[in-house]
């Protein structure tokens, strides 16, 4: 996959997006933000979407 078709793949989904946002170095999907959004902290999914979001943190290492 090449630069130009990562850019819309979304982080948490994995699928291929029009709709979303570029967050540093990856694309979150409003699908998936709105579920996020809308997920209880104590529900295991909440978990699931962290360590998706991991990435995110790695790159500031980096930078």
């Amino acid at each position: 996959m090449n630069q130009a078709e990562q850019e819309n793949h979304c982080v948490i989904c994995e699928r291929k997006k029009d709709d979303g946002y570029k967050l540093t170095h990856v694309f979150l999907c409003r699908e998936c933000e709105q579920e996020m959004i809308h997920t209880d902290p104590n529900d295991p999914k909440y978990t699931y979407f962290l360590k998706k979001l991991r990435v995110l943190k790695q790159a500031t290492q980096y930078s």
